[in-house]
């Protein structure tokens, strides 16, 4: 395929070849159905009212690329969890036990998913007398030290018309990446991350546990569009934050209709167990800002609880956004004419020519045609800059989705030529050259620690001493090495004297 340039003739050759699907498929009634409620759209960090009080379930991006490195295989990334902070212990950041994790695959264009690949997850603590995440230097995922620890399943289940047809256990107790606790608690975090990569039956390979979040953005543009006279723009307000990710990389064989037809629609939810044992869908993630700024406050709810089959519901916020009106508002730059028919290819149906399956049924959906191979050299904006393998054909982690869309919701297919952007241009953290590919999340740690790589057991030495003599059950009191005493802090409790002795008597 050739290529979609930035300017000139190629980047005319993109806005025709959305014209021309418009006008040969066109958007009648007949080809798209009323939407049922739903879940949650890409990039949808805190996005609806509802989901926002839920993180464990929150998905905050979904990603779905050939693999660089693996040109036959397809990597799909999903994100839970917005915003997590580093130190946030001591309960830090787990998946939840009462939840599916799903990466749902439409091979067809018919806006169902043809395979399901289910995630669940289950929690294991060594020791109930503690606080701590972790009662000493983590050096592997089954280390004794690792106090709290996650495994997951994998089932892979086969649909027909929203019918299950079958069910498979791909995967069973696989350990999960634990939280990036600190230099001092992890003094090798590389190590445990690369410990939790895990070969799959049939060429497939899976990875769950934190990353550092991937995706980049200002989002100070709730400040009424960056502070109303953009002076809130430039500053990737995800930055340090982390996220609990869910990677699979499989053959592309395995989830396209055949090589013929190799256009996939790629989406993720998570189900919600309620009280009664039932399971509720609360949130869905396929093409990015879909949910978080195109659909309006009463729908967002409402399409976090939804399937693509039935996106027709949401059809008119996407047809009549509330953007462009808004930017012409503040900026008094002209908004595009309505009905936005180029949004619907961009965001529903894929681009005719690029990744539009045949009898596509319009859907929110990050579709992917699989037969395009890896760029050797990625551009941030993926097909506008005539990169044919970035977004909107599927996301890569270093797409900048949040300057491709803004340009596109300004009119760049219908005229309105532009380069509005949020200043953005990169995640703060370098991406990895191979499977999971996200970056290592950021630690907990800040100070001298973190920076000369010296153990706990280092810096405290023999210091932890019970307070009172006959080592009963009451305050330790943490003194005796000049770094221990400047730590001037109180332990409390039996599970804490177990750990002293333990800290005290182990050699490292």
């Amino acid at each position: 395929m050739t290529p979609i340039s930035r300017s000139g003739v190629g980047r005319r050759s993109f806005a025709t070849l959305v014209c021309g699907a418009l006008a040969a498929g066109g958007l009648t009634a007949a080809g798209v159905s009323v939407l049922e409620p739903g879940a949650a759209a890409a990039s949808s960090h805190r996005e609806a009212p509802l989901i926002s009080g839920q993180p464990q379930y929150d998905n905050t991006d979904v990603y779905a690329f050939v693999s660089p490195d693996k040109p036959d295989t397809t990597t799909i990334v999903a994100n839970w969890i917005p915003f997590e902070e580093p130190a946030g212990g001591p309960n830090f950041f787990t998946f939840a036990e009462d939840a599916q994790y799903d990466l749902h695959i439409d091979s067809d264009g018919d806006a169902q998913g043809e395979l399901v690949y289910r995630y669940t997850f289950k929690t294991h603590r060594k020791n109930g007398d503690t606080f701590l995440y972790n009662t000493g230097p983590v050096t592997s995922l089954d280390d004794p030290d690792l106090n709290i620890t996650q495994t997951y399943d994998i089932d892979l289940l086969r649909l027909h018309d929203q019918k299950l047809v079958s069910r498979t256990k791909v995967a069973d107790d696989i350990p999960v990446a634990p939280s990036n606790v600190g230099k001092a608690s992890m003094p090798d975090y590389g190590k445990l991350r690369d410990q939790a990569v895990y070969k799959l039956a049939g060429g497939s390979t899976t990875f769950a546990g934190q990353a550092d979040d991937p995706f980049f953005l200002d989002l100070r543009v709730f400040d009424l569009l960056y502070g109303g006279d953009l002076s809130e723009v430039g500053r990737d307000t995800l930055k340090g934050y982390n996220v609990n990710s869910i990677a699979l990389q499989v053959p592309t064989e395995m989830i396209q209709e055949s090589a013929e037809q190799p256009i996939v629609g790629i989406w993720s939810t998570t189900q919600r167990r309620d009280a009664r044992g039932h399971w509720t869908q609360v949130s869905r993630l396929g093409m990015p800002l879909v949910n978080e700024v195109v659909n309006p406050q009463k729908d967002k709810d409402r399409f976090n609880a939804s399937a693509p089959w039935n996106d027709a519901d949401f059809l008119k916020n996407v047809t009549n956004p509330e953007l462009p009106k808004l930017i012409e508002a503040i900026y008094k730059i002209k908004a595009p004419a309505e009905p936005r028919n180029d949004l619907v290819d961009v965001f529903l149906k894929g681009v005719e020519g690029l990744n539009q399956p045949p009898h596509v049924r319009p859907a929110e959906e990050l579709r992917l045609n699989t037969s395009i191979k890896p760029a050797e050299h990625p551009k941030r904006l993926g097909v506008l800059d005539g990169d044919n393998a970035g977004f909107p054909n599927g996301r890569r982690l270093t797409d900048d989705v949040i300057d491709a869309s803004l340009q596109v919701v300004e009119g760049e297919l219908v005229g309105s030529k532009n380069d509005l952007g949020d200043a953005v241009d990169k995640n703060d953290k370098k991406f990895g050259h191979s499977f999971p590919y996200l970056a290592k999340p950021t630690s907990g740690s800040r100070g001298a620690t973190a920076k000369s790589g010296n153990s706990v057991r280092n810096q405290l030495g023999g210091g932890l001493v019970p307070a009172d003599a006959d080592g009963g059950t009451d305050t330790v009191l943490i003194a005796g090495s000049a770094a221990a005493g400047a730590a001037g802090f109180l332990l409390i409790g039996t599970g804490l004297m177990w750990w002293r002795r333990r800290m005290h008597n182990r050699a490292y």
